[in-house]
């Protein structure tokens, strides 16, 4: 029997309870690519004798899960869900896990740190320099903007007080949140009337393709739109025309339909791009590997299998 680690990187010091598994002889096997892998590479390395998978974003596929035979507990280094078929998952009697609280702070300090980038010019200003060219970009402040937030979850509220503490002002666009802290209006009210937007949203059919052509039109002109969620929910082709038109100033964007990312984005410069890096801190990254792991374990146990 074995335990597979799919994530790209992962620093077993934080797989607490690796002793106890090898007092079970159960094998824990990294991923060799050290990178996202494939279906046909997740098939490969789960083979028939994996029984707990702590996974990435790979594509946990019904393909991918059936070809699993032994396997009986996924738990997810971070919070979506998307990349795993939950209902093959259910059918097949698969447990899936996640560590929903472990990134909040990580994702929302990069969203800040994008919107910054994007209202002071920071790149463009650094890649000048770099070439040659000292000249001062004149930028805007973040203490004079409306920054539409759609999606209020954990990342949301965290996003809204790192913004709080500039001064800006925050609309909130989410049906499913209670909260009161902010002014709650429909998607299109908030594309018309924010100069940042920012999305935190889960991805599924229901959210697929959210930020549109339609809304890109109805965003202001000279406004900016960063995305540190999941790709799917932006249809990249009408944010590029949206770009190509001047229709919106900039943009900020940590993940895409298909990655590793090399579309015509690349080319724009007012398009901040990083790598689906908006869990990649430190100390984030420890706690987040501490508590798949701990989670994975727990399951285990639970069913008997350790």
């Amino acid at each position: 029997m074995q335990v597979l680690i799919t994530t790209s990187t992962f620093n077993l010091d934080n797989f607490a309870q690796l002793e106890l598994l090898n007092k079970a002889q159960i094998e824990v096997k990294l991923n060799p690519f050290a990178t996202r892998l494939t279906e046909d590479q997740a098939i490969d390395l789960l083979g028939t004798n994996t029984i707990g998978l702590i996974a990435g974003l790979e594509p946990l596929t019904g393909r991918v899960l059936n070809s699993a035979k032994s396997l009986k507990v996924i738990a997810r280094v971070g919070t979506g869900l998307d990349s795993v078929d939950l209902v093959a998952a259910k059918k097949l009697g698969i447990t899936v896990l996640n560590t929903p609280d472990a990134p909040t702070q990580a994702v929302a300090e990069l969203t800040l740190g994008h919107i910054l980038g994007l209202l002071r010019n920071i790149p463009q200003a650094d890649r000048q320099i770099r070439n040659g060219v000292w000249k001062g970009l004149m930028g805007s402040l973040l203490q004079t903007k409306t920054v539409g937030i759609i999606g209020f979850g954990r990342i949301g509220k965290r996003v809204a007080a790192l913004l709080s503490a500039f001064g800006a002002k925050i609309i909130i666009s989410d049906e499913q949140t209670t909260s009161t802290d902010y002014l709650n209006v429909g998607l299109d009210e908030l594309c018309a009337k924010s100069d940042v937007i920012t999305l935190h949203l889960p991805y599924n059919a229901s959210t697929h393709h959210i930020i549109n052509e339609k809304q890109l039109n109805m965003m202001k002109n000279g406004s900016y739109f960063v995305n540190i969620s999941r790709g799917g929910l932006v249809d990249e082709d009408a944010l590029l025309a949206a770009l190509k038109s001047g229709q919106i100033a900039g943009a900020a964007l940590d993940c895409f339909e298909h990655e590793p990312y090399e579309g015509e984005l690349r080319n724009f410069e007012n398009v901040q791009i990083t790598a689906h890096m908006g869990s990649y801190a430190r100390e984030t990254r420890v706690l987040m590997e501490r508590e798949a792991s701990q989670l994975l374990v727990n399951a285990l146990i639970e069913i008997k299998l350790l």
